[in-house]
């Protein structure tokens, strides 16, 4: 199975409901549909029915979250990884800065 995203409208939300895989391939899919204009709206994906990720698809994840879009149903597992790739993240920053 490859990626499904179902598109609806939540009062002053846009929510993209994820089914399937998110792998690098569909990074680059994600990353339009979440740069697309909306105005009046705050973004929401939903991640209920994701059931693989890999690694370029946290780091998209952590990133646009990052930036205020709220992920929705994150499981545990994917939750624990976006954190540590924001610590990864942060000590790379501070290295380079030293």
């Amino acid at each position: 199975m490859t990626l499904r995203i179902d598109i609806s409208d939540e009062r002053d939300r846009v929510v993209f409901t994820l089914t399937g895989r998110i792998q690098a391939e569909q990074v680059s899919e994600l990353q339009a549909l979440v740069k697309s204009d909306l105005p009046d709206h705050s973004l929401v994906l939903d991640l209920k029915e994701v059931k693989l990720v890999d690694r370029d698809a946290v780091r998209f994840l952590a990133e646009i979250e990052a930036e205020g879009v709220r992920l929705r149903n994150c499981s545990a597992f994917v939750r624990e990884w976006i954190l540590r790739e924001r610590m990864e993240s942060l000590r790379k920053r501070i290295k380079e800065q030293a």
